[in-house]
């Protein structure tokens, strides 16, 4: 039996697993975080967060300070250390770099140019994701928060945050190459670690639950026009994963949603037949580039 197999059976069968959570303070990390707290009979989540103010805001909402930590994800050691701390026995991973506007004007677009003031994607996306991982020990479930768009080098979010150099030469941004190098990276440890990869399309703010869950791989757009999914089915789908590893290990796929229109009767409740219609596919990293 693989270590990715027996670590599948034996969380199936855990009856309650130390799960840390980074991007706690965020949108998508901190939907998950609070899911997670509800289900304290199977889980017992620590929310990572960068900085003491983040972690001032969740304790003002009511969460206890004891289930949230203060951690640099660009600091490996520090990972390392807190992960080994609380004898983590899954990652769920929400961090990534966050493009700001400047005050700066692209001439050639005529559109604002974008910063990353608080980490950039090769440090965020690709360093600190690959701290996360490399913090597991052997047999953890890593489920990974990702994007779409890995499959085309040219996506528009690639240009955020990019400076082009007086030689033509660029550096700074391309965060979807970036992020896709740490899934990459990931898959790579299946000989020690389980991973579930998910991929959202354009993450929303609107309530989990109402529209049908869309999933695909190569950001093939079958099933639904739309290009969105809410935060909280994000969270949702990934809580799943923890809940189901022997449906979701191993497993790199798109998540979408199809609008309320196209699938009123049709909303997940079984999350256990998801990716049933994948027939055992997943997303194919010859596509698309890495840094």
């Amino acid at each position: 039996m693989t270590v990715v197999a027996s670590a599948a059976e034996a969380l199936s069968t855990s009856s309650k697993r130390v799960v840390l959570v980074s991007g706690a303070g965020g949108q998508t990390g901190q939907l998950l975080f609070r899911k997670l707290l509800k289900a304290k009979d199977e889980f017992e989540p620590i929310g990572l967060v960068r900085s003491q103010e983040s972690k001032d805001s969740l304790v003002a909402s009511g969460i206890d300070e004891s289930s949230i930590a203060v951690v640099d994800v660009t600091d490996r050691d520090s990972v390392r250390n807190l992960a080994q701390q609380h004898n983590a026995q899954a990652f769920c991973i929400c961090t990534s770099a966050k493009p700001v506007p400047t005050e700066e004007i692209n001439p050639a677009t005529g559109r604002p140019k974008f910063a990353f003031p608080n980490g950039d994607p090769e440090s965020v996306d690709w360093q600190g994701q690959k701290n996360q991982i490399d913090a597991c020990p052997d047999g953890a479930h890593v489920v990974l928060c990702s994007t779409m768009g890995g499959t085309n080098p040219d996506h528009p979010l690639n240009s955020l945050g990019k400076v082009t150099k007086n030689d033509g030469t660029s550096s700074g941004g391309d965060i979807v190459k970036w992020k896709r190098k740490a899934e990459v990276y990931l898959t790579e440890q299946k000989s020690r670690l389980s991973y579930t990869i998910v991929h959202p399309g354009g993450l929303v703010n609107e309530p989990g639950g109402e529209r049908a869950l869309v999933v695909g791989v190569d950001d093939d757009m079958s099933g639904t026009e739309s290009r969105t999914v809410p935060r909280e089915d994000v969270a949702q789908v990934m809580l799943e994963a923890l809940r189901h590893p022997n449906v979701y290990a191993g497993r790199s796929f798109d998540l979408r949603a199809a609008p309320k229109e196209e699938g009123s009767n049709c909303v997940n409740t079984d999350f256990a037949t998801l990716l049933d219609s994948l027939k055992g596919k997943n997303c194919d990293y010859s596509l698309g580039e890495t840094m």
